[in-house]
């Protein structure tokens, strides 16, 4: 059976199953663990006229938590499976 270019190849024999290893857990973890950092009464703690390095704290640790998640999520997703 041929192809035409362009479409995809399905597999009837197969099912595709999503949501379910030790990957899918790691990004459901790093998604609550963002939601429950990024949510008001964390944001709360930063809030001061402190500043680190010249930058006002709350700013700061919005940086340095939003990078840490897209961190942890690349990191998850590039390894190599379990």
């Amino acid at each position: 059976m041929q192809r035409r270019p362009g479409t995809a190849h399905v597999n009837p024999g197969k099912e595709t199953v999503l949501f379910k290893g030790l990957h899918a857990q790691r990004l459901v973890a790093v998604y609550f663990a963002g939601w429950a950092l990024l949510s008001f009464p964390l944001l709360a703690l930063w809030d001061h006229e402190a500043t680190l390095a010249g930058v006002p704290l709350l700013p700061a640790m919005l940086f340095v938590v939003w990078a840490g998640l897209i961190g942890a999520v690349a990191w998850i997703v590039e390894r190599s499976p379990d």
